[in-house]
Formats: structure tokens, sequence, C-alpha cells
């Protein structure tokens, strides 16, 4: 019986270390399962970051778009108003030799009464309104109109 005693006694140790192993196996499936769920749910963040970088992404694409092409709309309106300009400053040089041919033509044409024009084309200029006439029509000059 003793041999049957040492058997039977030998018996339960190898159903605990078997069942300590079996708690140690589920314990590591457990936690095996624990970590795929938590690689799972990092790939999911991962993932979604990418997305809201993406999404990102094409706003800045979007917003860079939309100022580049206010950029250029500028330049445009820049170089159309610095032609303008142009134009408008070869005017002013023209109209002010003309006026300085006129003035000429009247001091040698005038002789003595030169003063009296002055006074009279001094008192003119002066009138706000008589500029915004001269403003809004070309000094015309024409040898004909002085011929005596």
């Amino acid at each position: 019986m003793g041999s049957c005693s040492g058997n039977s006694s030998g018996s339960p140790q190898i159903q605990n270390s078997g069942s300590e192993e079996d708690l140690m196996d589920q314990r590591k499936r457990k936690r095996m399962q624990s970590n795929r769920e938590s690689a799972r749910r990092s790939r999911i963040r991962k993932q979604k970051h990418l997305d809201e970088l993406i999404v990102k992404l094409a706003q800045i694409h979007k917003d860079n778009s939309q100022t580049l092409t206010s950029i250029n709309i500028t330049t445009q309106n820049y170089m159309n108003f610095e032609a303008e300009n142009s134009v408008l400053r070869a005017q002013i040089m023209k109209l002010n030799q003309r006026l300085l041919s006129l003035n000429e033509i009247i001091t040698n044409a005038g002789g003595g009464a030169a003063t009296t024009s002055n006074w009279a084309e001094e008192s003119f200029m002066s009138s706000p309104w008589n500029l915004m006439y001269f403003s809004q029509h070309p000094i015309m000059a024409s040898v004909d109109a002085f011929n005596y």
C-alpha cells in the first residue's frame, strides 16, 4: 500500500502542477489577448492621427492655393496701377511742357500787358472751380490762334 500511497500522493502534485501550468497558460493567453487588443487600439489611434494630418495637409494646400491666387491678383493690380501711373506721369510732363510753351507764348505776345495778364491768370487759377475745369479738359495750343 505504501507504493500505492506514493503513487496516489504523486498524483495530486502532478495535478497541482498541471493546474498551475494551466493557470500560467491562461494568464499568458490573457496577457497576449490584452497585448493584441492594446496593439489594435494603438493602430486605430495611429490611423486616426494620420487621417487628421491628411485633412490638415489638404486644408493647408487649399489655403496656400488661395493665398497664391490672392498674391497673383494683387500683383496684377499693382502692375496695372503702375502702368496707369506711368501714363499719368507722361501726361503730366506733356501738360507741363504745353503750359510752359503757352506761358512763353503769352509772355512773348503780350509785351507790356504781361502784368495785367499775370493778375488775371493768378485770380483765374486760384479759384478751385476753374482748376476743376482744367483738370477735366486738356490745354490745346495752336499756332493759328495767335496770328494777328
